[in-house]
């Protein structure tokens, strides 16, 4: 065979190996693009929130919305828009409770286990189906409204004490908390309005705990003041660290508008003075708190003084503890103002003029803290337990904390009303019975 020949021969040799390499390139990539259909299938049937949607859909319900995280990853990728967060999402998945996804998959408007599920979203950081589950259950009770009841009338009530009746209360109050964390503080106002009409005298979630905040939020101070005129003198609003506060800073923020005369700008400039220095002086424990989480050093008199030092906070009675403390976890953000703190300075400089002069009110305001404020009744509690501040979970009580509970029943009433009583299962004895049956002939043979 001469060279050149050889030379052909091994050129053809090359090039057919060359596309045998092509071809098992192609190969390995559609069993790839295969192996990624069929994983990403059972990615997707993993996902509690996918079967609970479909069995929404096999109902003729609405699906699941579009989520802003699938829009990117149809135009960038998975693998762009995750990253490292696959694992995360791999072990989120398999933490969530597989029972729930089945009961929903039956039963897909159980109320109590969409309570449950989204309480589960939302401490895995799955804000949006925590917020839909919310949603189908609030969805699934007005459905169930009957033609007489009228939210809008704020003359219908519903007793706490009846379980048929709190799943209605803390869908509302979750709904009202997720849309104040979306930016809707004066939708969320109305779903507070809402809530505390339902039961005003006995208010079981303690509303006006957080009502007070969601007017400022909103801008809604004359609502504000206006309550507590109204009910000061049968509910002692004044003895409630937040509306103490809140609205001595609703009278500041009156004063600062434009549209109002000297006078009037002088009268609401002395009443909110008054009124944030009567709170001071009933509550001293809540200012040290209140600046470190606003990031605000203290003036060394201020500090050093025994009124506002730590003996303040050692020395409060447990329930005052909790209400100081779930007031500055949540409104601290609203004393943030560079204004606010110079006028806050201001008046805590008056309150120790007042301290050193021996003034008659402290007297008063300290006997009143050691006889009011010893324990919390249970719907403070259970206010606190939902509302997941941090800084008012740490001073609930032993025997709160250590008491077992879930999540769509948080501190039951202890004088609940039981409306039925659950019949016997007798399926479940008819199984006993031919399980003995079937052990008895297996005996036999």
């Amino acid at each position: 065979m001469s060279s050149r020949a050889l030379r052909r021969l091994k050129g053809e040799q090359r090039a057919q190996a060359a596309l045998n390499t092509l071809k098992l390139t192609d190969e390995d990539e559609e069993e790839q693009m295969k192996s990624d259909k069929t994983a990403h299938k059972q990615k997707n049937t993993s996902n509690i929130f996918e079967l609970v949607m479909s069995g929404m859909c096999d109902q003729g319900r609405r699906c699941v919305n579009l989520n802003p995280e699938t829009e990117l990853k149809r135009y960038f990728g998975a693998r762009a828009v995750l990253g490292d967060q696959r694992s995360k999402q791999r072990q989120r998945q398999f933490h969530r409770c597989t029972w729930m996804t089945v009961l929903l998959q039956l039963n897909p408007y159980h109320i109590d286990s969409l309570l449950q599920l989204s309480d589960v979203c939302r401490i895995q950081e799955d804000q949006e189906t925590a917020r839909d589950l919310i949603e189908r259950a609030l969805y699934s009770f007005e459905c169930a409204f009957h033609p007489v009841f009228s939210l809008t009338s704020g003359t219908c009530r519903l007793d706490y004490c009846r379980p048929e009746n709190r799943a209605f209360y803390l869908v509302l109050f979750k709904h009202m908390i997720f849309l104040e964390k979306r930016g809707c503080p004066r939708t969320a106002l109305e779903y507070c309005k809402l809530i505390l009409s339902l039961d005003p005298d006995n208010d079981p979630l303690c509303m006006l705990l957080i009502f007070d905040f969601l007017c400022l939020r909103c801008r809604e101070y004359t609502t504000l003041i206006r309550l507590y005129e109204e009910w000061e003198v049968h509910r002692n609003l004044s003895q409630l660290p937040n509306f103490s506060f809140s609205v001595a800073l609703s009278y500041y923020h009156l004063s600062q508008q434009e549209d109002i005369s000297p006078v009037e700008n002088q009268q609401l400039k002395q009443k909110s003075n008054v009124l944030l220095q009567n709170a001071l002086i009933m509550f001293p424990g809540a200012l040290m708190p209140l600046l470190d989480l606003c990031t605000v050093q203290p003036d060394a008199v201020v500090s050093s003084h025994a009124f506002f030092g730590p003996s303040s906070q050692i020395g409060q009675p447990p329930a005052l503890s909790e209400l100081v403390s779930l007031y500055v976890g949540r409104c601290h953000s609203l004393w943030k103002e560079a204004g606010l703190m110079l006028w806050l300075e201001e008046n805590v400089r008056k309150v120790l003029k007042r301290v050193d002069s021996h003034d008659p009110y402290l007297e008063d305001c300290q006997n009143k803290r050691k006889q009011r404020y010893q324990s919390a009744p249970r719907n403070i509690h259970r206010h606190v337990l939902m509302s997941e501040i941090k800084e008012a979970t740490a001073t609930l009580p032993l025997e709160v904390t250590t008491q077992p509970g879930m999540g769509f029943d948080p501190l039951p009433p202890l004088d609940s009303i039981v409306s039925y009583i659950r019949p016997e299962r007798y399926y479940l004895n008819a199984l006993k019975f031919s399980a003995l049956y079937d052990t008895g002939l297996l005996m036999v043979f």
